[in-house]
């Protein structure tokens, strides 16, 4: 994390802090990008590569800071029109992850973003009249089995005899 954007954290600095969500899916297209706002913009996603992020009127609810094994991050879109729905069917049919990953920008600098992103699968969601309210949860490192292989019959027929 950059010292601005700490500054920025623990004082509320003159910067503005500039929320974005990128939605990924193998059955799309392309991308989608969300700029939390009412002004369409174009920013860097590491500093060479820009995007142009459609505005809209988002609303984050970070996950808490913790050691549970389980953190979600839930956020709900307003005006979007039918083809969020269709994008989303479209996912569902192809039973395919949506992938999400959230950027934070600072107003001074729009090249890159001013923290690392998060990363998170949508772990599901839904669309009443013009919002969609969605759910990412990130890796559940603690709930993993160890060791990773099971050591099954069909692993391992040696284990028949035993």
């Amino acid at each position: 994390m950059s010292t601005l954007i700490e500054r920025v954290y623990a004082s509320a600095g003159p910067e503005v802090i500039i929320d974005t969500i990128e939605l990924a899916c193998s059955a799309w297209a392309e991308s989608i990008y969300i700029v939390k706002g009412y002004e369409d913009m174009t920013l860097g996603l590491d500093g060479v590569v820009y995007k142009a992020f459609m505005a809209a009127p988002i609303a984050i609810a970070l996950p808490k800071k913790s050691n549970q094994g389980s953190q979600s991050l839930n956020f709900a879109i307003d005006n979007v029109t039918g083809q969020a729905q269709r994008l989303i069917d479209t996912a569902i049919e192809s039973e395919q992850r949506i992938r999400l990953t959230f950027r934070r920008y600072l107003d001074t600098d729009l090249s890159a973003p001013s923290e690392n992103p998060f990363y998170a699968t949508v772990l599901g969601g839904n669309v009443t009249g013009t919002t969609v309210q969605i759910e990412a949860g990130f890796v559940d490192a603690l709930n993993y089995a160890w060791p990773r292989k099971l050591y099954t019959t069909d692993f391992a027929p040696g284990l028949r005899y035993l």
